[in-house]
């Protein structure tokens, strides 16, 4: 086996594979996942843990209730920086437990 000397990402790999096999919404919301951080930044991100994602609704744990109202304020505008990050409207809803 040879080496190539621009090897691929694995996520590029994933999303490419994804896309053959028929799995394009399930890599979709691994990328959801993935983009959290970089969208609500780190002091959120640290506060926060995904729980899951399905049916266009990400359900978030968060540290304590004060966090939760902050970002039951934030909702609206973080759901847009989300969806603008993943270039398609693939969140539609976000729970925050």
């Amino acid at each position: 086996m040879s080496r190539t000397k621009n090897p691929k990402q694995f996520s590029v790999v994933a999303g490419e594979m994804c896309q053959v096999l028929g799995l394009t919404e399930a890599y979709q919301q691994y990328k959801t996942l993935q983009v959290w951080k970089s969208v609500v930044g780190d002091t959120i991100s640290a506060s926060t843990t995904i729980e899951r994602f399905s049916n266009g609704v990400l359900f978030i744990r968060v540290k304590n209730s004060t966090w939760r109202m902050e970002l039951n304020f934030r909702k609206q505008n973080i759901l847009e920086k989300l969806n603008a990050a993943l270039e398609n409207s693939m969140v539609k809803e976000i729970i925050f437990k």
